[in-house]
């Protein structure tokens, strides 16, 4: 296993009142969808998506990520990746479907693809308009249909909502991507179904190695390990998945409810 590589945080974003983005001293080659492994000496390491070839976009939602929100710059971590596999074009026309926290590695995904010339949509959802991620970056690539659970911004209601409402008026994507909450993504693949679109899922799950060696992070069924042979997967493959959208499992190895 490689060691991390020490790094110095160069400039800390605000995103919203539970985000922080952390930019780092240097850059990084990875491609949209893979992570990197976070280190913080005495406290853990996590897995985390690039939300930038030298930055890291993390929500306090645990001890890790608070441990993380109370860094400042000039403070050191560890990083070890790039890991897993990533998202790829297919086609002409792609929507991303991004729900909170999900729309970082849809973020770097839609900027590569709007790059390399195809035509992306995305549906950018979070609870409130507070809390919606990277706004401006997405309408730099394409158009944005913004959802909101209050219905503080644009569509009152979650993304998948959207999503049927959108298909129904335009149902000519070649793919759709998508991340966040695993509920979201499990009818995201259902409704892509529904069309016949194809859909690649970014799925978590907890992980203690990153490389496929300790097999904490392994789905159900197959055995897939989400750090190895994820974190995207083809939506079809995950129909098969009998923990797909209903549980993952904690540090300990017991069942927790979606």
């Amino acid at each position: 296993m490689e060691r991390p590589e020490i790094c110095e945080i160069k400039e800390i974003v605000v995103e919203t009142p539970t985000v922080k983005t952390f930019i780092l001293d240097r850059k990084f080659k990875f491609r949209p969808g893979q992570f990197a492994m976070l280190w913080l000496p005495g406290v853990d390491e996590k897995p985390f998506g690039y939300s930038s070839d030298r930055s890291f976009t993390v929500a306090k939602v645990g001890r890790f990520t608070e441990a993380m929100h109370n860094l400042r710059e000039g403070d050191l971590i560890g990083v070890r990746g790039p890991y897993g596999s990533s998202f790829e074009p297919l086609g002409d026309k792609i929507l991303g479907v991004a729900g909170g926290i999900g729309a970082v590695p849809v973020i770097t995904a839609m900027e590569e693809f709007s790059r390399k010339g195809f035509e992306v949509t995305t549906i950018l959802g979070a609870r409130s308009k507070e809390e919606l991620l990277f706004i401006d970056r997405f309408k730099r690539c394409g158009e944005v249909l913004l959802c909101t659970d209050d219905g503080s911004v644009g569509y009152r209601g979650f993304t998948t909502g959207k999503l049927k409402e959108l298909l129904r008026e335009d149902s000519k994507f070649d793919l759709i991507i998508t991340c966040g909450p695993e509920l979201m993504m499990k009818k995201v693949v259902e409704i892509g179904e529904r069309y016949n679109i194809p859909v690649q899922v970014s799925l978590e799950r907890y992980m203690k190695c990153g490389i496929g060696l300790c097999g904490q992070c392994a789905l159900d069924d197959e055995g897939l390990c989400v750090c190895r042979d994820g974190p995207v997967f083809w939506g079809d493959r995950l129909k098969y998945i009998s923990e797909f959208g209903k549980y993952k499992r904690d540090e300990s190895g017991s069942k927790v409810l979606i």
